[in-house]
Formats: structure tokens, sequence, C-alpha cells
């Protein structure tokens, strides 16, 4: 294995490359064009790109392409799962997470591997550069920095469904349109944006950005005529490093064997030993008296617009949670960078009283702030006007990813932008579009939740969200995706899909060197002297069985059977966690097996399912009582349905054919004792 060590250009080298080629962009044909260089959109045009597709991507500003916009890192519980699982489509987040890593960490270790969430700070500069030298480097695309008036629309193609049509774009100021099959919008905070420092409000997505063109917004509203809605979110103010006493805080060293986010690498850039820390202090009461008496200066609190509810502003946990501790990591930016980000801390409010704020809190009551918090708020597209493919249904040629499509962060971003890209390169190409499940992806999750549920709020990952979790692991990311990626997306390269190969096959081999390793447990117990097993015990068990035991280790069975298992050190972690959740993903491919066999059952339509006694969300009864779909294969296709509602809703229906064939044959014998005794008499 290897880590990609890329020489990055300068970035005054990347824009005179971008600007040679951005020369003809005017005057080509394009199959995908994508609007927004941002996480989604860097995913997307790359995506789309390595599938053949002859792509464009336009960005406002150049040096901004794969910014870190607020918080420099990546990854976290459930996101962590969308980082592994982008990379084994061959996106780029996670190799760039590996090279511009400064501090490493899993969260949730002390609970199962399935749900542990890889994670790491980043150095802003160093994500920005691997970021564009990636782009720079990708065959068939090309960059192009500007902003887009409107899309170009013309006459729908009779063959598709749709009411509309787009063709390309038109840039700003430019009276030339540049023409494409697919458009892909990633607009992020920029549709419509609006930016809010205490009482003061100016037209933009991100501070020293400009502000998006209102001709966009006006397309999408009133001549696409979908539903628009409008969010907000907000960023904590960037505090200078040298004016913090950090004496003060926890200090919360990094792993000390950083863990990759690609399955490419073996280790990241930066070395165990040159990683930094993150700082964990709290707020205080004085924090809650600044607020509240600050509150009437902040006109972005109080908004209608909804914020994020997982990462809320200190004035919406003050307002929210009253007399409550609340938590602040300071994190550094960068290796060489001077600032701390102190998240926790998104604030609105003027930057004088964020300054007496801060200083509430013992670390930094001598802070001072380099750049001020602010708010933002912005159009997002109502997701359930798009398909699993991220197309809007009643546009051809139109896909959104991102957080126009009302979700929250960097890796949620990505994901939908690398899976907008594949169906926009795939569209355009006239192949067919193609979905992940609920059932094989994290990615699967996001997009189903977003287009078949919509929003509410800026929607973020959580394993939760996930009813087949145990098998959606972060380890197993490359054997779900990667091989379906190259077979039947076309996203994955050569390269990576060898290693996929390798890797399966290799598992696959010690798995059946492991189940052929058969033995009686006391003869397991003489082999493992430090095994707890039971006394008692006296069965037959495989390695695979063994090695579900929590104190057994594949490097203790490798050293008593070496001969057989030492040439597979190589997956001993992953051997581990297979045989640990082997159990439950057998059964969990015996449900999904039977939601398949049983798709022909009949419902019977006098159930109530609004009080049905199962587990079922009241959003998914409404959905079943209003519909009253007749076979279970119906419930499946219904909007918002669940994997887990439909095995619910199955072993309801088969209990009570059960218990009514049962009841109907004791009425028959009862009817036929009747009989006899009236015969007999």
């Amino acid at each position: 294995m290897f880590f990609r060590l890329i020489s990055s250009p300068p970035l005054q080298r990347f824009l005179s490359l971008v600007s040679r080629r951005a020369s003809h962009a005017a005057r080509q044909q394009y199959d995908v064009i994508v609007v927004g260089g941002g996480h989604a959109g860097t995913e997307a045009a790359a995506a789309a790109a390595r599938v053949g597709a002859e792509t464009l991507l336009v960005s406002q500003k150049i040096q901004t392409i794969g910014a870190l916009s607020c918080n420099p890192s990546l990854g976290g519980v459930g996101k962590g799962q969308l980082v592994r699982e982008v990379d084994a489509l061959d996106g780029l987040c996670g190799r760039a997470g590996d090279w511009a890593g400064i501090h490493f960490s899993i969260l949730n270790r002390s609970k199962g591997p399935a749900v542990w969430g890889p994670r790491a700070q980043l150095d802003r500069q160093r994500y920005r550069t691997f970021i564009q030298s990636e782009l720079l480097s990708t065959p068939r695309l090309t960059v192009l920095e500007g902003s887009v008036e409107e899309l170009l629309l013309s006459e729908t193609n009779p063959e598709e469904p749709g009411s509309h049509r787009v063709t390309g774009i038109r840039l700003a100021n430019e009276g030339t349109p540049i023409s494409a099959s697919s458009v892909i919008l990633t607009t992020g905070t920029f549709l419509s944006g609006s930016l809010f420092v205490g009482q003061s409000e100016s037209p933009g997505g991100r501070i020293g950005d400009a502000p998006s063109s209102a001709g966009l917004s006006h397309t999408l509203r009133e001549r696409l005529g979908l539903r628009v809605g409008r969010l907000r979110t907000g960023t904590p103010p960037r505090i200078l490093k040298d004016s913090v006493d950090l004496s003060l805080a926890h200090i919360h060293p990094p792993d000390s064997h950083p863990t990759p986010f690609s399955f490419l690498n073996t280790h990241t850039r930066c070395k165990p030993e040159e990683q930094l820390p993150c700082y964990l202090t709290h707020t205080t009461p004085g924090v809650e008296r600044v607020v509240k008496e600050s509150l009437h200066l902040n006109c972005h609190i109080q908004q209608d617009a909804k914020g994020p509810r997982y990462c809320p502003s200190i004035e919406s946990r003050v307002v929210r949670f009253p007399g409550r501790q609340h938590q602040v990591w300071l994190e550094p930016e960068g290796l060489t960078s001077d600032l701390l980000y102190p998240q926790g801390l998104s604030m609105t409010m003027p930057p004088d009283i964020q300054l007496r704020l801060i200083r509430e809190i013992p670390p930094l009551h001598r802070a001072e702030i380099h750049t001020p918090g602010y708010g933002v708020q912005y159009d997002f597209v109502c997701p359930t006007q798009l398909s699993p493919a991220l197309q809007v249904k009643s546009t051809q040629g139109l896909f959104l990813a991102g957080q126009i499509n009302g979700t929250t962060g960097y890796e949620e971003a990505a994901a939908q932008g690398l899976w907008a890209g594949v169906n926009a390169a795939r569209s355009a190409l006239s192949m067919p579009t193609v979905a992940l499940s609920r059932t094989e992806s994290y990615i699967g999750v996001l997009i189903d939740d977003l287009v078949s549920r919509g929003v509410t709020e800026p929607y973020r990952m959580f394993t939760s969200r996930a009813e087949y979790r145990t098998s959606l692991r972060p380890d197993n990311a490359d054997l779900r995706l990667t091989l379906k990626g190259f077979e039947e997306v076309g996203c994955v390269s050569p390269l990576r899909y060898q290693e996929a190969v390798r890797v399966r096959d290799s598992l696959q081999e010690a798995q059946a060197a492991l189940q052929t390793l058969s033995l009686s447990s006391p003869k397991w117990r003489k082999a493992l002297p430090d095994m707890r097993m039971s006394e008692t015990k006296n069965t037959l068990l495989t390695g695979m069985d063994v090695l579900q035991y929590n104190d057994v280790t594949f490097e203790m069975m490798s050293s008593a059977f070496p001969e057989s298992l030492s040439r597979h050190m190589e997956f001993a972690q992953r051997l581990k966690i297979e045989a640990v959740y082997k159990p439950h993903c057998d059964l969990q491919k015996k449900e999904i097996e039977r939601i398949q066999k049983e798709e022909n059952m009949s419902l019977p339509q006098d159930i109530d399912y609004l009080t049905l006694p199962v587990s079922m969300s009241q959003e998914v009864r409404e959905v079943l009582d209003r519909v009253r779909p007749s076979t279970l294969g119906a419930a499946t296709r219904l909007e918002g349905m669940t994997p887990a509602a439909i095995v619910h809703l199955l072993n309801y229906v088969r209990t009570a054919a059960q218990r009514e064939r049962r009841t109907q044959r004791h009425q028959k014998e009862e009817r036929e004792r009747e009989m006899c005794a009236r015969e007999a008499s």
C-alpha cells in the first residue's frame, strides 16, 4: 500500500494554468457544467470527469475552490462513514483529509466499530491546495472563474419526463452562453445569501466573497416553479492563538497512531509526533448574561429561518437551555496558523459584544478576535422535488447537490456532489442513472431521507439514521462500494478497483482459514489460555466463532496457529470486526431477503396503521394509513418508508396471519367436535 504524495503547485501557477484552460470555455460544448467550487461542487466535477464526461467547473473565485468555510475538520460520528464511502467511490475528500490532517482521532471508540467516527482536524491551506491540485490534474475537467446569471432553458425531450429542460448557463456580465447536457447546482450558502452581524445585513454567502447572482434564484423559483425555502447557519469568531491562555483549558491529544480516511493510504502526511492537540473549556454564567443582554441587538437570531439543531449558535443554546454549561473546543486551524477555531461559539451579535462574551471564558479572558463570527441565511430547494439520482424531477438535465438540498456539513455535501456528478455524467453520455439503497450505504440513507422525507431544518447525518448500520461500517466501505463503483457506475479507477479486489480476496481467504480451523472448546482453551471461555462449554467452534470473544484478537490466534493465519496479519483488525458483526449482518441479510421474497404478500385492508402495536414513526404510520398499499412491495415504494418499518410490518402481518389460521383451525375443530357430539346423541 502507498500514500500518494502530491507536489501541489503554487497557487499562482494553479491560477495561470486555470486561466489558460478557461480561455476556451465560452466557445465549447460540455457534457456537464458544475456551478460552485465547495465540497459538493469539487466532488461533482471530479466524479463527472471520472465517468467520462467533458466537465466545466464554474466558481466565483478560483482561490476559494476547496475552502473550508467553517470548521477546519472532516469526519465524525456518521460523517466519517460518509467520507469513507466517498473515498471508496474514488472521491477527493478522504485523500485530502489524509494530506491536510493535523489531529486525527476515532470518536465513539468505546462503542462498537459500526458507530466509530473517523475524524481529523485540518490545515486549511493544505486542504485547499490538495483539492485544487487534484482538480487541475483531472482529465476532461476545465475550471472557470465566473458568476452564473441564469440557466439556459429549451424545449423538452418528449421521450423523458419533465416539463422543463436545462441546456446550459449564462455567465453574469457576459452574453455568450455555455451549453451542456447536464448542469449541477452546488451553490452552498450563496443562493440569495445574506450575511448578518449584529443588526447589520449584507448580501453574500461567505464573508469576503461576492454574493451570487439574483438571476439564478429567480430562475429556480419563477421559471422552473420549484418550491424554495430559507435556512440559516453561522460561524464563530476566529481567535488569535497567542492571546489565549491554554493552560486553563483541558488538553485533548490526538490518537497516537493516526487512522487514514482513504483506503489507498496506510499512513497520513502528518507524522504522529507532529500532530497538534485540541483543548476543551466551557461557558460560564457570564456568557449567558452577555447573550441575554444583547439579544435585542441580534437580528439573525430573531429570524424565522430554521438553523442547524445539532450545531446551534451560542445564542440559541442559551435561549433554549438557560442555566447550563456548554462545551467549547479550541481547535487549531493549521500547523503554522496563528488562529484558533472556538467550536461551540457560533455567534452573530455585534463584534464588540462578541469580544465581551468570549472573555467571560477563563482561557479566553484576554483573547483577541481576528475575524468576528457571523450568520448566513440562504435559499434551498425542497429536496422532495428530486429523484434518487439527485435530478430535479420536473426539469431535464438539472441536478442539485449540497446545501441547496437542505443539508449541513462538508461530508453531506461531498457525498451528494459525488453522486450528482456520477448521474449527471451518465445522463449526458446517454447512460441510465443509478441509485444507492439504504441497505448498502450511508450515501443511500442520506439521499433517500432527502428525496422521500424532505427537510424542515438543516439535515445532518448520524449513525442512528441508518437501519443497517452494523453492516454499513467505516471499515468495509470499500467492499460495499468500490467494486460497484467500477463495475456498474464507472467512477472508480482501475488502480483502486484492483486494490479492492485484492482486499476482498484476501479477506475471503482469511475467513475461510478461520472457518476451517475447527476445534473443541477444551482445545481452544488450551491453545488460547488467556481466553475467558466457560469451563462447562464443550462444543465444536470455528476460528470465526472464537474471534467473536471480546478478549480474543486475531494476533493471539495468529500466534497460536501461525501456519494457517500469520500471512493474514495485514487484515487483523478488519477480521476481528467482521467476526464480531457476522451474526448481526447475517440476520440483516435474511431480513432483506425476506422482504424481497415476500414482496407480493397481501396487506389486509382493515389494518389500523395508526395504532399498530409495532415500532414505527408517526410519519410512516400516516403514509400507510393514507395510501393503504395492497402488497408489501407497494409499501416498500412509498415515500418515507424505511427498511426497518417494512420488517416490522412484515412480521406483524405474518404473525397476524398465523394467529388467524390458528383461530380458524380451532374453530373448525370445535365445529367438528360439535357435529360429532350431535351425531352421537
